[in-house]
């Protein structure tokens, strides 16, 4: 059973920078993919960005290519999200997720485990 949480959020002035961590237990190597999603208040939950076991390969959104950087590391289990340039609409509760490596990492309902997630409030 893999386990994810999160940590990291909280408020934050636009233009600033916030780092988020996601530990993951009884993910085996190379089994999953991981990454991030978030969900502002009335919205979809939406992929902000995702990293291949080894860490070589990186995907973003359009929105957050850039800003965001997207990292592994401590043998591969904990995933960080570097947030920069924070702007109001990057508010929202950030989730971490695990794949299996043959799902569409920018699909929320192709993950097979979530996190609880962490909020990020970015005022203006």
């Amino acid at each position: 059973q893999v386990q994810l949480v999160e940590s990291g959020g909280g408020l934050v002035q636009a233009g600033g920078s916030l780092r988020l961590s996601c530990g993951a237990s009884g993910v085996t190597a190379a089994s999953y993919r991981m990454g991030w999603f978030r969900q502002a208040p009335g919205q979809e939950r939406e992929f902000v960005a995702d990293i291949s076991w080894s860490g070589d390969t990186t995907h973003y959104a359009d929105s957050v290519k850039g800003r965001f950087t997207i990292s592994r590391a401590n043998a591969k289990t904990t995933v960080y999200l570097e947030m920069n340039s924070l702007k109001p609409e990057d508010t929202a509760v950030y989730y971490c997720a695990a794949r299996r490596p043959y799902k569409n990492y920018a699909v929320a309902r192709d993950m097979d485990y979530w996190g609880k997630g962490t909020l990020v409030t970015v005022s203006s």
